[in-house]
C-alpha cells in the first residue's frame, strides 16, 4: 500500500534482522525426464488433472519449476503457468503469433495472483469460487504467467539465493528464458511482449536492458508492456502525483479550496509542480529526492545522505510495502501530525449527523505557511492518506476504509477479491492444486511477502530507478523496433497517472524528447462506452483507463480486453500521431478532444462506504461541487498566465478532461443509504 513512516521501517528492519529467509527447493513428480530440458519436458508440465473448484473448460496449459542456473544455488527457480490461445498453438513450431510473459509486483507478489483476479482464465470470485473469465487474455494470446524473482509465489530458493539487486534479477530471468525455449522451441522465434504491473515496471525495464545487451538473445522481443509502474524514483511515481489525485477525487479533502490550496503550495515547494511541455522543452527534469523532516520528532526525520537514505527507504522491503496489500492507516494513525478522532464504530443516523456537522474540519494551525511542512517534509502521498483518514467521509470511520489502490472504494472490510484486501490462499495451497501445477511443496503459496533483497528482509532494493537508464533503453528500443507501452488506471492513488506522464516526457525516443502533443484523444470499448485516452506517437503508446484502478484488468475486463486486442495485439491507429515531427501541423488518428486535454479525468462521484458490500454511498451536493468548479476554473486562468508570461506552452494545472462535461461533473446531494 502507501509509503510507510520512517519509524516504522526502522521497527521493521530491526525485527527483520533476527530472521532467516526459507530455503524451498522444487518438487520432482513422478513422469520428470532425465536429462536437460527439452520438448520432452512438454508433457510433464502439461496440466492434466483437474482443479479444485474449476468445473468449466479451460485450453490446454503448462505449468511448473524452470531453474535459472544461478551457481552454488541448484533451487534457485522461478514457476510458470501458461495457457495456450487454442490448443496446440504454443507447442506448434513454425508460428508467428505473438506470446506473453505477465510480471506481477510487490517486490514479493505471486503473478498467480493476477492470473486469477485480472487477467487470466480462471477468475477468483469474493466467495472464493472459481468462474470462467470471459476477458481473459488468453483467449487472444498465448501467455505466460511467471512468479518473479526467485523466491516469489512458487518460485524457489535458499535462504542464501534470493536476488541481490534488480540486475541479478534480470540475469536469473534471461536464464529462465534459456531453459523455457528449450522446452517450447517455438518461442524463440515468436515476438515476445513482456507485460506486468506495479513494481512489475522496475522488473520489465531491467529484464529489457539485459535482453539487449545478451549476445544472441533467447528470445525476441517485441513490446514492453508496463501497467501503474514504478519506472521514475519513487517522489515521481508516489509523491509528486498527490495534487492531481485531488483533482480527480476532490472527496478526499471533502471539496476543501483551502486544503487544494495548501497542498499546491506543498507541491511548488516540494519541486513537484513540473511543468509538462509537448514536446518537452528545457532538458529533463531535475532527480527528485526527499529531504529530512525539519521536526526531529517526526518518523519523516532522517540523518545521513539523503538520496541514499531516502533511496533505501522507498525501495527495502518494508517501504516497498507499499506494493503489496497491507493497510497503511495504521502506521498513519502513529505517525500524524493531526490527531484522529474516536474510531467507534458510528450508526447510519450518526454518519448522516455527521456528514451535517462536517466534525472532521481541518485544524489549519497544523499547517505550514510558505515552507516545506516540517513534520511531513515531501513525503505528500502519506500526508493526503494521514488527512484523508483522519477527517474525511468514509475514510476516517474505521483504519480499513483506505484503499490506495482504488480511490472510491470506502468499504471497511474488503471483499476478498479486493485490490485492498490480501487473498486467501485457499486455491493456491490446496493439495490437489499443488500436485495438478507440478508446483513446489516446500511453498506454502501466499500472494504477496517481504521480499529478502541479499537474503536480508532490512537491506531492500539498492538498484537505480529504470528512469536512470531510460534513454538508452529507448533508443535501443527503437534502433531494435520494440514498441513500448504505458498504461494507467485513473482510480489508483498508489501509482497514480501524472507519474507516468513526468516518466515519459523525461524520456528521449525517436529523437525527441517526450510527446509531441498532449494525450488527448478517446478511445471506447465493444459497447461504444468511454474507455479513457489513448495517444501513439514514434513506437511509444500511453492510455489512461478511465475509472480503472491500480489493478486495471481486474476493474476494467472488457476495456482491457479491448486495449490487449487493439493497441497490443492489433494495429489501432486511435490517438497516433501521423508525422510525430513535433509541429503544430501534425495529425492524430481519431482527433483530440479539448476537453481530454488537461490534467485529469473527474473521478466517479460516488464514494461507496459499508462492509463487504456497499451500505452507504457519499456523493456531495451540487452547489459544493459548483462552487469547486468555479475555484478550479480561476485557479486554472492564473495558471495560464503565469505560464504565458514565463513564455512556456504548458497545460495549465487544475485543468480537467472530461468527455461532455454533463457525463462526467459530479452528481448531487449527501449520504445515500440502503
Amino acid at each position: 500500500m502507501s509509503a510507510f513512516s520512517l519509524l516504522a521501517v526502522a521497527l521493521c528492519a530491526l525485527l527483520a534482522r533476527a530472521q532467516t529467509p526459507p530455503s524451498t527447493f522444487p518438487h520432482v513428480y513422478p513422469g520428470q525426464p532425465s536429462g536437460d530440458l527439452s520438448p520432452e519436458w512438454q508433457n510433464y508440465f502439461q496440466v492434466n488433472d483437474s482443479l479444485p473448484n474449476v468445473t468449466f473448460p479451460l485450453t490446454r496449459s503448462f505449468a511448473g519449476s524452470i531453474p535459472v542456473n544461478r551457481a552454488d544455488h541448484p533451487n534457485d527457480t522461478l514457476f510458470f503457468w501458461a495457457f495456450e490461445k487454442e490448443n496446440g498453438s504454443l507447442t506448434t513450431d513454425g508460428s508467428t503469433d505473438p506470446w506473453v510473459v505477465w510480471l506481477q509486483g510487490g517486490p514479493g507478489s505471486s503473478s498467480m495472483a493476477g492470473l486469477v483476479l485480472e487477467n487470466g482464465p480462471i477468475r477468483v470470485q469474493d466467495d472464493l469460487s472459481m468462474k470462467a473469465n470471459n476477458y481473459s487474455w488468453s483467449k487472444l494470446v498465448d501467455q505466460f504467467w511467471v512468479d518473479n524473482p526467485v523466491g516469489v509465489g512458487f518460485a524457489t530458493a535458499d535462504s542464501t539465493g534470493y536476488v541481490f539487486d534488480d540486475d541479478q534479477m534480470s540475469t536469473d530471468f534471461i536464464q529462465f528464458l534459456i531453459n523455457l525455449v528449450k522446452v517450447f522451441p517455438g518461442l524463440a522465434s515468436r515476438p515476445l511482449y513482456i507485460a506486468g504491473e506495479s513494481y512489475g515496471g522496475r522488473w520489465i525495464p531491467y529484464v529489457a536492458k539485459a535482453i539487449f545487451q545478451t549476445p544472441n538473445p533467447p528470445v525476441k522481443l517485441a513490446k514492453i508492456v508496463i501497467g501503474d509502474g514504478t519506472v521514475g524514483e519513487f517522489p515521481v511515481t508516489q509523491d509528486l502525483p498527490t495534487v492531481s489525485i485531488i483533482e480527480t477525487y476532490p472527496q478526499v479533502i471533502d471539496y476543501d479550496t483551502d486544503v487544494l490550496q495548501y497542498f499546491r503550495e506543498q507541491e511548488h515547494l516540494c519541486g513537484y509542480d513540473l511543468n509538462l511541455t509537448y514536446p518537452q522543452t528545457g532538458g529533463f527534469f531535475p532527480t527528485l529526492k526527499h529531504v529530512s523532516a525539519a521536526d526531529s520528532n517526526s518518523p519523516y526525520s532522517f540523518s545521513g545522505a539523503a538520496p541514499t537514505a531516502q533511496r533505501n527507504l522507498h525501495s527495502s522491503s518494508a517501504r516497498s510495502s507499499a506494493m503489496k496489500k497491507r493497510s497503511i492507516v495504521e502506521y498513519a494513525r502513529r505517525t500524524a501530525g493531526m490527531k484522529r478522532r474516536s474510531d467507534a464504530i458510528l450508526t447510519k443516523r450518526e454518519i448522516v449527523r455527521e456528514v451535517r456537522r462536517q466534525v472532521w474540519k481541518r485544524d489549519l494551525s497544523l499547517r505550514a505557511n510558505g515552507t516545506i511542512d516540517p513534520w511531513y517534509a515531501c513525503f505528500l502521498q502519506d500526508e493526503l492518506y494521514d488527512y484523508m483518514v483522519n477527517y474525511t467521509l468514509p475514510w476516517s470511520l474505521s483504519p480499513n476504509s483506505l484503499d490506495v489502490y482504488d480511490i472510491p472504494d470506502g468499504l471497511e472490510v474488503k471483499p476478498a477479491t479486493s485490490p485492498g484486501s490480501t487473498l486467501p490462499p485457499v486455491f493456491f495451497q490446496d493439495n490437489q492444486t499443488v500436485a495438478t501445477l507440478h508446483a513446489p511443496t516446500s511453498v506454502s503459496w501466499v500472494e504477496s511477502a517481504q521480499y529478502p533483497f541479499n537474503g536480508s528482509y532490512s537491506v531492500g532494493d539498492t538498484s537505480p530507478d529504470p528512469q536512470v537508464f531510460l534513454n538508452e533503453l529507448a533508443a535501443n528500443a527503437s534502433a531494435k523496433g520494440v514498441s513500448i507501452v504505458f498504461y494507467s488506471g485513473n482510480d489508483d492513488s498508489l501509482l497514480a497517472h501524472r507519474g507516468t506522464e513526468v516518466t515519459i516526457q523525461n524520456t528521449t525516443f525517436g529523437g525527441i524528447q517526450g510527446f509531441s502533443r498532449k494525450p488527448a484523444t478517446p478511445w471506447f470499448d465493444d459497447d461504444g462506452t468511454f474507455a479513457g485516452i489513448v495517444h501513439q506517437e514514434r513506437n511509444w503508446t500511453y492510455v489512461l483507463f478511465e475509472g480503472a484502478s491500480h489493478l486495471v484488468p481486474q476493474k476494467k475486463p472488457a476495456a482491457a480486453f479491448v486495449f490487449l486486442r487493439e493497441f497490443l495485439l492489433g494495429n489501432n491507429q486511435t490517438g497516433l500521431v501521423v508525422n510525430a515531427s513535433g509541429s503544430s501541423g501534425d495529425e492524430v488518428v481519431g482527433g483530440e478532444v479539448s476537453s481530454l486535454a488537461g490534467d485529469f479525468i473527474p473521478g466517479q462521484s460516488e464514494i461507496f462506504a459499508g462492509s463487504i458490500v456497499t451500505t452507504a454511498t457519499i456523493t456531495y451536493p451540487s452547489a459544493t461541487v459548483t462552487a469547486w468548479n468555479k475555484f478550479v476554473s480561476n485557479l486554472v486562468v492564473a495558471d495560464t498566465k503565469a505560464a504565458t508570461s514565463t513564455g512556456s506552452v504548458a497545460v495549465p494545472r487544475l485543468s480537467g478532461r472530461g468527455i461532455g462535461v454533463a457525463a462526467l461533473v459530479f452528481m448531487g446531494l449527501a449520504v445515500c443509504l440502503s
